[in-house]
């Protein structure tokens, strides 16, 4: 395995996932939790909703998933080679050639594989060099804010203003005095400054920033790709495996590494991948919706959260769509109206 960074030693930054990530990493995840969420306030124009989860979300500290990672795949004997920067590959017959910077040196190393597994993010040269498409690419940027007088440690708080972001902005805490306060923007400088108007009318003051930028899923675009007689996979954000509608990549992100995995057990035949596109194309269209919602019609969202409505939300979590959206329209037919007005009353 091979790190461009010297040390592998993940920036910190505060995450959420649903209970589907213990399913697939097993007590390696214990290890991770730094807190748990029972329950989620939305607000929209002055209406509030509450949803309470049958099974609790799960806050983490990304620096010590790495961590963990790292000494799992060490005690499994794989050897990690850090300060080496991937520059590019081409077939050479039985194998794949690719060239490694060593940093620090100066020089070039060269290597060769049968399968190659580009987990390089976002700006995937694995991916650019093996000739994939580029990604389309959002800001998230989050603070490290004291929480609220009145904010329970275990809820999370989600506000919905279209005028300022298509997404929404968030409150997780990751203790019972702090939490992260943020939001997903088109770039950098415009997301911190929506940030920082936020924060500035909700009172509160930033500690620190923690940032990313992640890929934006547009359509499914096969992670795998034959050059001369070898694989080439991508996993992660590289491979674009990120929920659009709320722009959370580590539960798909692991999903799609299991499919890989499958794919290279099985020659190439596996179950895990078909689900994930399922699963990621259900949420483009989600957010296909959501981004023509206009304030008004949040405001009409919340007020058909009646107590079937939350029910449904609360048991069922955004990793296992098919079966939300279908419950959901179920026991509340408007929500597919709301949306289908959203949609025809778009303007360009």
């Amino acid at each position: 395995m091979f790190e461009a960074a010297e040390r592998i030693e993940s920036l910190p930054r505060t995450l959420i996932a649903t209970d589907h990530m213990p399913r697939i990493l097993g007590t390696l995840w214990d290890d991770v939790i730094i807190n748990k969420i029972h329950r989620f306030e939305l607000f929209a124009d002055g209406i509030v909703g509450s949803i309470s989860l049958q099974r609790p979300d799960l806050v983490i500290e990304r620096s010590k998933l790495t961590q963990r990672l790292v000494e799992l795949v060490e005690d499994r004997g794989v050897e990690i080679l850090t300060g080496r920067t991937f520059l590019d590959l081409e077939p050479n017959g039985k194998t794949l050639k690719f060239t490694l910077s060593s940093n620090g040196r100066g020089t070039l190393v060269e290597e060769s594989a049968e399968v190659l597994v580009g987990a390089d993010g976002v700006s995937s040269t694995v991916a650019q060099m093996a000739g994939w498409p580029p990604s389309t690419k959002v800001s998230i940027f989050q603070a490290v804010v004291e929480l609220p007088d009145d904010m329970p440690q275990h809820t999370t708080r989600v506000w919905f203003i279209p005028e300022d972001t298509p997404y929404f902005y968030w409150l997780i805490p990751h203790s019972k005095t702090h939490g992260v306060l943020g939001l997903i923007g088109k770039d950098e400088k415009s997301t911190k400054r929506s940030l920082e108007g936020f924060l500035d009318r909700k009172g509160l003051k930033a500690e620190e920033y923690q940032n990313a930028v992640t890929p934006l899923y547009k359509r499914w675009i096969p992670n795998y790709k034959k050059l001369g007689n070898n694989d080439v996979y991508l996993v992660g954000d590289a491979a674009g495996h990120v929920k659009v509608s709320t722009v959370g990549g580590i539960v798909t992100g692991f999903q799609g590494a299991l499919g890989v995995a499958e794919a290279i057990l099985n020659d190439g035949s596996n179950v895990e991948l078909k689900a994930l596109r399922r699963e990621l194309n259900l949420h483009r269209l989600i957010r296909k919706v959501l981004n023509r919602f206009t304030q008004n019609d949040y405001s009409k969202l919340l007020h058909m959260l009646d107590l079937d409505t939350r029910g449904t939300l609360g048991r069922f979590h955004r990793d296992e769509t098919s079966k939300l959206l279908l419950n959901l329209f179920l026991k509340q037919p408007c929500l597919l109206l709301l949306g289908l007005r959203a949609i025809l009353s778009y303007k360009t």
